[in-house]
């Protein structure tokens, strides 16, 4: 593969069957690899017998590193940008790099692949014709007022959790959202224990209270559906 150009490349959430061949002859081609934790990606490349050099691009580091990424790419190198798990960009490093390849005309291909919260949200049983995905919430700062944003919102909205988090945040949508909104929460999809539990914020809190809680979450919440005004949502 020659040619300067940045390939923005899904890998599998869960189950590393789950990768496209497209992704695998990408990377499979490219000159560099960057990945989020080369632990992680090391164990997919391996399984598919990718012997390529990755190089660590996270959250932490992307700053300092893209000059330097920048330059190799315009030094005729191909560059393919993966993360842990799913789509780079998508509440996981490479919106920086992707602007400033498109500030310096360098070519970008962006691959199609998995991402978490289109199986949760098909899996909730929730209107997906129109959707808003909030990804993370803050951590502190914000937080409240952000859901407070979200309480009048007739579309179907998804959230990204970690588990050290997760009643923290349905506790916070119990108070806002109220304890009858309705809710699906789905856990280590494409893993060997998926779960996805669904009913209200009430009874979620119940459930999971009740439970061991590990995995990485997405939250998806039903729109508000009261009426407002005397108008229905449209």
């Amino acid at each position: 593969m020659t040619g300067a150009k940045l390939f923005i490349v899904p890998t599998p959430i869960g189950n590393l069957g789950d990768i496209t061949y497209r992704a695998i002859d990408v990377l499979s081609k490219v000159d560099l690899i960057l990945a989020e934790d080369t632990r992680k990606t090391g164990v997919l490349l391996k399984h598919y017998q990718i012997s390529k050099p990755v190089k660590s691009y996270h959250n932490f580091n992307e700053h300092r590193q893209l000059a330097a990424i920048i330059e190799q790419l315009k030094s005729g190198r191909s560059i393919a940008l993966v993360s842990d798990a799913g789509t780079p960009g998508i509440s996981d490093p490479g919106y920086l790099l992707i602007r400033e390849c498109l500030n310096e005309k360098i070519e970008i291909e962006a691959l199609p692949g998995p991402t978490a919260f289109i199986p949760a949200l098909l899996k909730s049983g929730f209107p997906c014709n129109r959707f808003i995905f909030e990804g993370f919430l803050p951590h502190k700062k914000g937080r409240i007022s952000r859901i407070e944003a979200l309480k009048s919102e007739h579309r179907t909205i998804i959230f990204y959790e970690s588990p050290h988090r997760l009643i923290k945040t349905l506790e916070q949508f119990s108070k806002i959202f109220g304890i009858d909104r309705a809710i699906s929460i789905s856990r280590e999809i494409s893993k060997m224990y998926e779960e996805t539990f669904t009913g209200t914020v009430s009874e979620a809190l119940d459930y999971f209270r009740s439970q061991t809680i590990k995995g990485e979450f997405v939250i998806v919440v039903s729109g508000n559906q009261k009426k407002s005004d005397g108008n229905a949502p449209e």
